[in-house]
């Protein structure tokens, strides 16, 4: 990780669970972080926890679902940082509702969320590690239900659809790269369940109570598995790319 002291990483949905997890491992590697989520404050106690850590955080608001934000984010780290030399898609969102009864409003934020703010941010990101020639790294976090689709749920909604279109999206900016011979990468994490914000946030999307209890009693990674996986896939050496990390707990039976 050494080479990335000092390298400025761009991380989204910084806010809780994996985002912050994330940002808090990634400056205490060294790294100058650029956490962005709605909740700001949520960041700027993050600031208070790695005080004094080798690297340093700014908390920025950025809502993913808004181009504008995105680009406005690009433009700042520009002006005051140089560029983005990592960028963490972690950002995401799960309006938990069938598919076949569920609200167009619902579909469309999931999309802008989970797979719009990927695609800007990514080309953002793409665009900026091109202007200053070096060698970055983009991390997408990624699922499970980006490659099957387990035990039949009733809230899954197009959760699913728009985490497999984060899996070829990151195959597809594979191939672009190799086309451009940038030694660019990039990465997809996907781990199984996680104890994240996902599940209560989206509860508190419904509005109403919702049976989780078949995943609940399932084994659980933490935040910091997925953190220390990100760490993992950025200290590899420049010649080898880790694709595709697949990440389950031990004994999760739901597939």
């Amino acid at each position: 990780m050494e080479r990335w002291i000092g390298k400025v990483a761009l991380v989204t949905g910084a806010s809780a669970g994996i985002g912050a997890a994330t940002v808090e491992i990634l400056v205490k590697e060294g790294l100058t972080v650029v956490g962005v989520a709605r909740r700001v404050e949520k960041v700027q106690e993050i600031g208070e926890k790695v005080e004094g850590a080798k690297g340093k955080l700014y908390a920025r608001k950025c809502d993913v679902s808004k181009e504008e934000e995105i680009l406005e984010t690009f433009a700042w780290i520009k002006e005051n940082l140089g560029g983005v030399d990592v960028l963490v898609n972690n950002a995401g969102i799960l309006k938990p509702e069938t598919l076949s009864g569920g609200s167009t409003d619902g579909f469309r934020h999931m999309l802008e969320v989970n797979v719009l703010g990927v695609a800007v941010a990514t080309r953002e990101a793409v665009q900026s590690m091109k202007e200053r020639n070096f060698d970055g790294h983009i991390i997408n976090i990624n699922s499970i239900l980006g490659h099957y689709i387990n035990v039949p749920a009733d809230f899954y909604n197009i959760y699913p659809a728009s985490k497999y279109a984060v899996t070829a999206m990151t195959e597809t900016v594979r191939k672009e790269l190799i086309l451009a011979k940038s030694k660019i990468k990039i990465t997809s994490i996907s781990p199984g369940l996680v104890s994240t914000e996902l599940f209560a946030s989206a509860q508190d999307r419904l509005g109403r109570e919702w049976d989780t209890s078949g995943i609940e009693s399932q084994p659980i990674l933490n935040s910091e598995d997925v953190a220390n996986a990100i760490v993992y896939v950025l200290g590899t050496p420049p010649h080898v790319q880790v694709c595709e990390l697949l990440i389950r707990p031990v004994g999760e039976t739901i597939v």
